[in-house]
């Protein structure tokens, strides 16, 4: 089992920057394909970044990519999602995840989630 709590959500103002981080605990953290995620209000959950074990491989969906910046300290246990120039289009719940089958899972395949963190984004 794997355990995530996601932390550092909140109000901002468009243009903003804001860093989420993902605690995790359970298994060998270095070990673990991690991403991130969103769902805004009455919307699907979509993928928005992803990070290998080591850091080496990363990944971004297109509407944050150049200003989403995903990162891991292994020997922190946690995973980092940096945003920059927010948007109130980014506005959603913000959700880690952990794959322990992968070296780097992309967007899919993902099996423990985190409860998330809410970022708003006021115009």
């Amino acid at each position: 089992q794997v355990q995530l709590v996601e932390s550092g959500g909140g109000l901002v103002q468009a243009g903003d920057s804001l860093r989420l981080s993902c605690a995790a605990s359970g298994r060998t953290f270095g070990r673990l394909a991690m991403g991130w995620f969103r769902q805004a209000p009455g919307k699907e959950r979509e993928f928005v970044a992803a990070i290998s074990w080591s850091g080496d491989s990363t990944g971004y969906a297109d509407s944050v990519k150049g200003r989403f910046t995903i990162s891991r300290d292994n020997a922190k246990n946690t995973v980092y999602l940096q945003m920059n120039s927010l948007k109130p289009e980014d506005t959603a719940v913000y959700y880690c995840a952990a794959d322990p089958k992968k070296y780097y899972s992309g967007t899919t395949g993902y099996d423990y989630w985190g409860q998330g963190t809410q970022v708003t984004v006021s115009s």
